[in-house]
């Protein structure tokens, strides 16, 4: 049976079509335009995996959808979106009624670790963490193939991890959460915190290598909280592979500095964890949400 998938973005919208082997068959992108609302969205989604199944031959398939946020298992309304009108919507009830079809909804990060555990750097492995560091961060966690969401969906959610009580606030109304630290906007904030300057995260890591002072300290205390952060996460979950994605996955002192210390402060003798960077790139969620489908 053929997967089709589509991961919802806040500026763009993503199909694609894979074969029984994973192979790309189509695929289409369109803008979002989130600000007509939450009806306009669900009347792209089916648009778009209508004209998705008209180029495959109308051919049975799975569908998945990638979104941001979540659906409760409580309420079946979607919350924590940066996609404001969808939060508190009933999106998987009313797709189905729409589509006249069944539709798996899961959380971008979800579908980006079950994209790199399938079919990307952590093909092979048995228990995979999926970790996107963008402007905030996230992750999911894929065993055997299956998404593990937890009792309230947050299964993997380690952005909202604490590692320091008195720590900055974070939107979610606890201080000193993960995201705070190790984030691109989170490593921008304490910059700003610390000298009172805005950098964006690209100029301080340009900055870092060539041995700015500022940026240095910045950075240095970013590796820091990075090892402190993944090295409880390794202890509590004991993955067989971690892969990194999202834009601060992209800084190659995280596969030197980050990882040592992270081996700092490993339980145990020393760090035998993989921790990689990702290889589908921007492809993983919209190939996650079709290997989520049902």
């Amino acid at each position: 049976m053929l997967r089709l998938g589509i991961d919802l973005g806040g500026t763009k919208t993503e199909g694609v079509v894979l074969d029984e082997a994973g192979k790309e068959l189509a695929r289409k992108r369109i803008p979002t335009d989130q600000a007509k609302g939450y009806r306009h969205i669900l009347d792209i989604i089916k648009a778009l995996h209508d004209e998705l199944d008209a180029q495959v031959g109308k051919r049975p398939h799975t569908f998945g959808i990638g979104t941001p946020g979540g659906l409760s298992k409580q309420t079946g309304l979607l919350s924590l979106c940066n996609t404001q009108c969808l939060n508190g919507k009933p999106m998987k009830k009313d797709l189905e009624r729409l589509m006249g079809r069944r539709v798996a909804i899961q959380n971008d990060a979800n579908c980006f670790a079950m994209a790199e555990a399938m079919m990307g750097a952590g093909k092979g492995n048995d228990l995979v963490f999926g970790v996107i560091m963008g402007t905030g961060c996230g992750g999911g966690i894929v065993y055997k193939g299956q998404v593990l969401e937890g009792l309230h969906i947050r299964g993997g959610e380690w952005g909202h991890m604490s590692i320091d009580p008195n720590g900055p606030p974070c939107f979610c109304g606890r201080r000193g959460c993960v995201e705070r630290f190790i984030s691109g906007g989170g490593v921008q904030e304490r910059y700003a915190e610390r000298f009172g300057i805005q950098r964006s995260f690209r100029d301080i890591e340009k900055d870092y290598y060539q041995g700015e002072p500022k940026a240095r300290e910045i950075v240095q205390a970013f590796f820091v909280n990075f090892g402190r952060a993944m090295a409880n996460l390794i202890t509590i979950l004991d993955p067989d592979i971690v892969v990194l994605g999202g834009g601060v996955s992209k800084f190659d002192g995280l596969y030197f500095e980050g990882v040592k210390e992270v081996a700092k402060c490993i339980l145990g003798p020393e760090l035998t964890t993989p921790i990689v960077k990702h290889q589908l790139g921007d492809s993983a969620g919209v190939l996650g949400a079709a290997l989520v489908g049902v």
